[in-house]
């Protein structure tokens, strides 16, 4: 029995990467977990792998950035299981460019997924959650919104979750739901396996304990925030990066 048994878990942008990871702890922590994701053919090799382990798992294909999409898929999880305890906004995309050269294009779709769709996302939990007086919202924000060379867009969306989280903690506190975030560091995925190893060094360089993070690990600190255990803790915007933000 894990410390999540018996709670239904959404985790958007879960089909790879760290979403995957995150899904995977809830997983192993005994919840039951609804991938949501934009590719399919992931959602379904996601979900299969997750049933080859034990643990149980569906998944649903959306685009998080739709308001409609959005609200069919909560009203579909809360048919299918009764309920939704814990949100993950993960899904996130970037559309890197210096600020000068960036296009409005750029900037609105990464606005669209980060921002809009973790608001959209995070407003249809809370109104299911508020109905049964509690649960978790945990949204994926970065390092990255202290500011980033060449990812304005990508920094400001992820500032505007930091926001959205605060406001959407003092709102729901009394509804005993908490909202946290969290800042990922420089995490080894199939992403940053894709930088070129000069770049890849750089950013090990800016990290204290000298190594990239793995999904497990801010995939152990939502699980705890997801738990009866993190019951008081809300409004808060927690680094999970070996010191690389001090």
């Amino acid at each position: 029995m894990g410390k999540l048994s018996g709670k239904v878990a959404m985790v958007t942008g879960a089909a790879r990467g760290l979403g995957k990871g995150i899904a995977e702890k809830l997983g192993k922590e005994g919840a039951q977990v609804v991938i949501v994701d934009l590719n399919e053919g992931a959602c379904k090799e996601a979900v299969d792998s997750f049933r080859e382990e034990g643990y149980r798992a569906t998944s649903y294909t959306v685009n998080i950035a739709n308001e409609d999409e959005v609200t069919k898929l909560f009203n579909n999880v809360t048919d299918e299981f009764g309920k939704i305890d814990i949100l993950v906004n993960n899904a996130g995309i970037n559309k890197d460019g210096t600020l000068h050269k960036m296009s409005v294009d750029q900037w609105q779709q990464v606005i669209d997924v980060n921002l809009t769709g973790t608001f959209l996302c995070t407003r249809e939990a809370a109104v299911r959650m508020k109905e049964r007086n509690e649960g978790r919202i945990i949204s994926i924000s970065s390092a990255s919104w202290l500011g980033n060379f060449g990812q304005a867009n990508y920094a400001a969306s992820k500032a505007g979750v930091v926001g959205l989280t605060k406001t959407a903690a003092r709102e729901l506190a009394k509804n005993n739901i908490t909202c946290n975030a969290i800042c990922p560091g420089f995490i080894d995925t199939d992403m940053t396996r894709g930088v070129p190893d000069k770049v890849w060094d750089q950013m090990i360089n800016k990290i204290p304990m000298g190594r990239a993070g793995a999904p497990s690990d801010v995939g152990n600190m939502i699980a705890f925030l997801a738990s009866d255990e993190a019951s008081y803790i809300t409004g808060e915007v927690i680094n999970v990066g070996g010191g690389m933000v001090i």
